[in-house]
């Protein structure tokens, strides 16, 4: 128990997402004997499992579709659904886990003084053109024409509409600078060859961040800001990243980084100096060179996936939409801007991917979309009595630790057995799994808690469960 409690001190990310969920959606138990209060119960859950290998290829459109860890996972338990390539329902669970993983970004945008904001998706094609990215961009972009016959794109980032906003405003004054607006959205791309799930799709959801200063000193020193709460961010999920320099793309600018989490399955490779922090996608360097630039130690070769991207753009597109302001001597001056990306269902993908074995799925215990199943005895079992117990240790863990309200789920199909409701939730990835199995008719009851993301299988009372479960720290 001890050792547990010091392991679970130990990981501070730990922490859960909490908020207060809405009554409507806690269901009274009707499927099981658990008759009062109200729980959230497996049964009712919407969770399309294509637990069959042959079944979740039977849901792509090929086999050679399915090419990735998470792709597979998510399809095999029911996270997403195909709609068309690219496209993908995504289902509560996953909904449960982006949300979590929206309101952690929001602490740390807002912790550097980010304004959230929404811009439309629908991007008219006359600020495109005007930066000439309608040409540039090609095929990417998805556009489309309204019945006037004027032409519009589904933006696959923002800079020129965010940069048209601040230009429309006229009386801006440096001390208003600088500005963080930032807004998390769905984003659109025409990819050629959609593949990995979640990872490269048509649609997918994005934080972008965009700032604007009032020199390029302070330009970087904010794009510095931004990387470190990007660095803040991947810390707290528990993700091993790189930060690699990077090329400038299509976005443009003088300064760019990728945030890469190491993968087999990622499509960038990356230089990575062992001797030093020196890393850099290999589109930046030359073909020859094997060397780090900055200490001449031999470079590694690796494989990522992208999950976020930063520029420092200066004035490229304010000096095209004028966005100026007022400095201290009442003069007109370009705004010196920054953009800064996440890719939101990427990142939850590309976690899936590498914390997961091959046949179950590990979350960044931030983002797991419930924290804790408990597994009462089946029906007509010798622990059936046991039932009674798992219905008032449910009730006493929400009372008893709050911030649990709403990620405590019972597992009420009580007419399969202990070992594949637990096979279910080992797929599913709860961080923590408690059994009332034989132990459970002692005196006092001990039940069987599985601690997923460490492998450690303990007995505790009711108390110890308790204590254990106060352990995971709210943010």
């Amino acid at each position: 128990m001890e050792g547990l409690l010091t392991s679970c001190r130990a990981l501070s990310a730990l922490a859960i997402c909490s908020y207060q969920l809405p009554r409507y959606i806690l269901y009274r138990c009707h499927h099981s004997a658990l008759g009062r209060g109200q729980r959230l119960v497996v049964s009712r859950m919407f969770q399309p499992q294509n637990l069959r290998e042959d079944q979740v290829l039977s849901i792509e459109s090929k086999s050679s579709d399915l090419t990735c860890k998470s792709q597979r996972l998510m399809l095999q338990v029911g996270l997403i659904f195909p709609v068309s390539p690219g496209c993908y329902h995504l289902l509560p669970y996953t909904l449960r886990a982006m949300e979590k993983l929206v309101r952690v970004i929001d602490q740390e945008m807002q912790a550097i003084g980010g304004q959230k904001m929404n811009m439309p998706s629908l991007s008219p094609a006359e600020l495109w053109q005007a930066t000439s990215r309608w040409q540039l961009m090609g095929k990417e972009l998805l556009r489309l024409r309204d019945r006037h016959g004027k032409e519009y794109c589904l933006g696959p980032t923002h800079e020129e509409a965010i940069t048209a906003l601040v230009a429309s405003q006229k009386n801006l004054s440096y001390r208003q600078l600088p500005i963080l607006l930032y807004q998390v959205t769905r984003k659109f791309r025409d990819e050629p060859r959609p593949r990995f799930g979640l990872l490269r799709g048509r649609e997918f959801y994005m934080k972008d961040m965009y700032t604007f200063d009032d020199s390029a000193e302070s330009a970087r020193q904010t794009y510095s800001l931004v990387c470190d709460a990007y660095c803040s961010l991947f810390d707290r999920l528990g993700l091993r990243f790189i930060k690699a320099q990077a090329d400038v793309g299509s976005i443009g600018g003088m300064m760019s980084h990728e945030f890469q989490l190491p993968a087999n399955v990622g499509e960038d490779q990356l230089a990575v100096c062992p001797s030093c922090s020196f890393s850099a996608n290999v589109e930046t360097l030359g073909l020859s060179q094997t060397n780090c630039p900055a200490c001449q130690s031999p470079l590694t070769k690796t494989k990522g996936i992208e999950v976020g991207h930063t520029f420092y753009l200066g004035t490229k597109y304010s000096s095209i939409f004028n966005a100026h302001f007022t400095n201290a001597r009442g003069e007109l001056c370009l705004a010196e801007m920054g953009c800064y990306g996440l890719g939101v269902t990427r990142i939850l993908a590309a976690a899936i991917e590498v914390l997961s074995t091959g046949d179950c799925i590990r979350w960044p215990r931030l983002l797991a979309p419930y924290q804790v199943c408990l597994i009462p005895p089946k029906k007509g079992s010798r622990e059936v009595t046991a039932t009674e117990l798992t219905e008032h240790l449910y009730d006493h863990i929400v009372e008893a630790v709050p911030p649990l309200q709403g990620e405590v789920l019972l597992d009420d199909r009580t007419h399969l057995s202990i070992g594949n409701r637990l096979k279910d939730a080992n797929k599913f990835g709860y961080p923590f799994v408690i059994i009332s199995s034989k132990r459970a008719l002692e005196d006092p009851a001990h039940f069987e808690v599985w601690c997923q993301n460490t492998g450690e299988v303990v007995f505790l009372t009711k108390e110890g469960v308790v204590d254990l479960l106060t352990q995971v720290q709210v943010v």
